[in-house]
């Protein structure tokens, strides 16, 4: 039984690094380690295992990035978030950069219309 028990943790480290992997691959470099997320579907779940195992591992990479991680299950996607207050100044910058991808979509639909 102790090799199942060491098999097992070593299972459970793995997806530990492999979600903090793909945590830290999802950051924006200028948010400065804020407005963490990542989305895995359907198939990613299947293949990770049992729910609540991807769960404890997601809280537990985002702990290793500092998050204040919360977990959701919306239409068989898990979305990992951070949930820390953001500062001001990252705020200000995210808020400016939706902006800006708001107005390029805004005039290229507009171009596209008059096309």
């Amino acid at each position: 039984m102790p090799a199942k028990d060491e098999l097992t943790r070593r299972r459970y480290e793995k997806l530990v690094e492999r979600l903090e992997s793909l945590m830290r691959a999802a950051l924006k470099p200028e948010y400065e380690g804020y407005y963490g997320q990542l989305i895995l579907g359907a198939d990613d779940l299947a293949e990770m295992g049992e729910l609540k195992d991807v769960r404890r591992a997601a809280r537990e990479a985002g702990q290793r990035l500092s998050w204040k991680t919360t977990t959701r299950l919306v239409g068989g996607r898990l979305f990992v978030l951070d949930e820390r207050e953001v500062p001001e100044r990252i705020e200000r910058l995210a808020g400016d950069a939706a902006a800006a991808a708001m107005d390029r979509f805004w005039e290229e639909s507009r171009r596209l219309r008059l096309t």
